[in-house]
């Protein structure tokens, strides 16, 4: 980080299930440094709305007037940095990479929004629980084997808010999964996917796996899958 940004930077810190506090009187980007935390809105009736997920190295703007209810909430601890938003990008200007960093994630976060409206609108719920899974492959999944290796930071809950499905379809959604040797997990958060090919399937972004694994080789009863779950 630039000098000029430590300047105008407010370091904190915001323990799990804590709120992150910043400024209200002016528009705010906030990069996350270390941690997982949800953007939540809250609505007219006291209810909250999930409206994306976000990981250490992201960045999320705030604006300070248009969205009274918005916050970002720790799923687990985590550091942040925030920044004027008027004077962040003053001192972008006349620092390319620092330009080319904002445009950078910025499409990153256009395309998600995308693929989350294409999601919520015209997916069943085994599609949206699938193509959940294997967004989260691609931003947090670490290779395991032949499979992928997700450590969820979200609850249940906050899942099936953010994709629109009740508590009860999100777990029927992943027990079917699990049953059918698509994923595994292990404990409350730790999640295994077994063939990113058939949870591809599943999501509707293809008609049949393309790679060979345990799965598609027609050896999913081998699997030793147990119940399925997140934190809570």
């Amino acid at each position: 980080m630039s000098e000029r940004l430590s300047e105008i930077g407010r370091f904190q810190h915001a323990a799990k299930g804590e709120p992150v506090v910043l400024p209200k009187d002016c528009d705010q980007l906030v990069f996350l440094a270390e941690g997982a935390s949800k953007l939540i809105v809250h609505m007219p009736d006291l209810s909250e709305q999930v409206l994306a997920f976000h990981f250490a190295g992201d960045m999320i703007y705030l604006p300070h007037h248009s969205q009274p209810g918005l916050g970002i909430i720790a799923l687990e601890d985590c550091r942040i940095i925030g920044f004027p938003a008027k004077d962040f990008l003053e001192i972008a200007e006349l620092e390319p990479s620092v330009l080319r960093t904002i445009l950078d994630r910025s499409l990153l976060a256009l395309q998600r929004s995308r693929n989350k409206a294409i999601r919520l609108g015209r997916k069943s719920a085994q599609e949206r629980i699938a193509d959940f899974l294997l967004a989260m492959a691609d931003r947090i999944g670490e290779p395991e084997g032949n499979a992928i290796r997700l450590i969820l930071p979200m609850s249940r809950r906050d899942i099936g808010n953010s994709l629109g499905l009740t508590i009860e379809t999100v777990s029927r959604q992943f027990t079917e999964l699990r049953d059918e040797g698509v994923v595994s997990t292990s404990g409350r958060s730790l999640v295994r996917l077994n063939c990113l090919g058939e949870l591809a399937v599943r999501a509707g972004h293809k008609h049949h796996a393309e790679e060979p694994c345990e799965f598609c080789a027609g050896s999913k009863n081998d699997l030793q899958p147990v119940a399925i779950a997140t934190a809570d």
